[in-house]
Parts: structure tokens; C-alpha cells; sequence
């Protein structure tokens, strides 16, 4: 069995209901409890709880300054921005900027594996979203992003 500190979940999701609930649950036995737990929490946020776990999410290209865990974890996830043209980096700050007007928040996507240019195309097509339709895919998204930090998290990377 293994107990997991707040301050390490804070670390796959900065959202304090999410962090209660999955901690709440605890000790795990394993990783794929875990995984269940957290994928469960994030079902049951409700929007303000979202909006507090993507402040915590830099923008696409935009790769965070800091030593802390999350900071490092999200620099890994944005790899794919790091060789990307000029044209490219610019073509996302202006996105970025598009859909935090449309929608209010930040351009959410799981970043890892992704090429610059895949996190382009998946931006202008999500431009294209109702509201509706684009909250459901950032919750997917943000689903994602928790898993993959939950397991780094379970094999102490």
C-alpha cells in the first residue's frame, strides 16, 4: 500500500477538490487503483474545479521556468515545441491567443508525443468547437494529461 502526499498529487493536478478526492482514496495498491481514482476524480469536477486545474497549465510553446515537478514534467510534455520554426511559434501565440478569447481559458492539450505542428492543427480545429463540444474535449484532455503524471508520479520520475 502506498500514501501519496497532497503536495505530490498537486503535482498531476493543481485542482484542491481533485487532490481531496484521489487522496481520500488512498493508500493505493497499486498504480492502476491509482489511474482509476483519478480518472474517476476528473469525471465528477465541475467546471470551476477545470478552470482551476488549467491555470496551473502553461501555454503551447510557452514552456515553464521552475525546478518543482510539474514544471519539469511540462517542459518534458512540450518537447515537441522545442525545435519548432519561428513560424510555427508564432502561429501558436497567436492561437494560444485566439482560443483563450473564444473559450476563456487556456488552450488545453496532452502534449506529449505531439509535434509542434499536431498541437497546431488540433488548436484550429478546436477553434472550430461550440462550447459545449470543446469543455468535454479539455476534460478528456486534462484526463490524459493526470494520467500520465500519475504514473511518473507511481514510478517516482
Amino acid at each position: 500500500m502506498r500514501e501519496l502526499s497532497r503536495e505530490d498529487l498537486r503535482s498531476c493536478c493543481s485542482c484542491a477538490t481533485w487532490v481531496e478526492e484521489v487522496a481520500a482514496r488512498g493508500p493505493y495498491e497499486d498504480l492502476d487503483g491509482l489511474r482509476r481514482a483519478g480518472e474517476s476524480a476528473v469525471a465528477a469536477l465541475n467546471w470551476d474545479d477545470v478552470l482551476e486545474a488549467l491555470a496551473a497549465h502553461p501555454r503551447i510553446g510557452e514552456r515553464p521556468d521552475g525546478a518543482g515537478r510539474e514544471a519539469a514534467w511540462s517542459r518534458a510534455e512540450q518537447a515537441g515545441t522545442a525545435d519548432a520554426g519561428r513560424d510555427v511559434r508564432g502561429a501558436l501565440r497567436e492561437g494560444n491567443a485566439a482560443y483563450e478569447s473564444r473559450f476563456g481559458h487556456v488552450y488545453l492539450v496532452c502534449a506529449a508525443g505531439r509535434t509542434a505542428g499536431e498541437m497546431l492543427a488540433l488548436l484550429h480545429e478546436r477553434l472550430g468547437h461550440d462550447e459545449e463540444t470543446e469543455r468535454k474535449v479539455v476534460r478528456e484532455e486534462l484526463a490524459k494529461i493526470v494520467d500520465l503524471r500519475l504514473a511518473k508520479l507511481w514510478e517516482g520520475r
